[in-house]
């Protein structure tokens, strides 16, 4: 009976109202997904998961290992950005819609994973976390991302922004961040897509 409760009120509102997460593993890393956006179906963010994983099983089965080992999971969930990782759970979040635009390569998404990957790996070797610090592990995920985009299928994207990226001044290469102000922007964005 709840259950119905929350599926007219998804239909009436257009919104998934108190989202659940939803935990599945593939290919031996934990997924979760907290999906608000109710134009977008579990099944499809999985599906693109699990073609995300292979790929990298497939080309870079060192780093497969790597991120099993460094990850204690991936979350997929709407956020101001493509890809993060946070230390304080060792996981890596991918964004829900970027997840699932096909505009979006599976070799792009498997190339921010990747780039998240060497942000675990620096933090799993202890590596103090300084301003010139952070410039260099940034420039170190590009040029991961450069490599990647250089040995798989559809790579030209990633080859592209990698150079893109690795051009800029320091300053510019991991710059500051109003979380605040990316959220809200988020919000907006979310609320525009629920209008339409």
């Amino acid at each position: 009976m709840f259950s119905r409760f929350m599926e007219e009120l998804r239909s009436t509102f257009g919104a998934k109202a108190s989202p659940q997460t939803v935990h599945r593993t593939i290919s031996g890393v934990d997924i979760a997904l907290t999906n608000t956006r109710p134009e977008i179906a579990d099944e499809e963010v999985f599906r693109r998961m699990g073609e995300v994983l292979a790929m990298v099983e497939r080309y870079a089965p060192a780093r497969m290992r790597r991120l099993r080992h460094d990850l204690a999971g991936i979350d997929v969930k709407r956020f101001a950005c493509r890809a993060a990782f946070f230390p304080e759970s060792r996981r890596a979040m991918l964004e829900l819609t970027f997840m699932v635009n096909p505009s979006f390569g599976i070799a792009e998404i498997a190339s921010s994973l990747l780039h998240e990957g060497v942000h675990a790996r620096v933090h799993a070797m202890g590596v103090a976390r300084t301003p010139s610090a952070l410039v260099k592990e940034e420039r170190l995920c590009r040029r991961t991302e450069l490599w990647w985009g250089q040995t798989v299928p559809g790579g030209g994207p990633v080859v592209e922004r990698a150079l893109a990226s690795l051009a800029l001044p320091d300053q510019a290469v991991a710059p500051e961040i109003d979380w605040a102000e990316a959220a809200r922007r988020v919000s907006q964005a979310d609320r525009a897509a629920r209008a339409d």
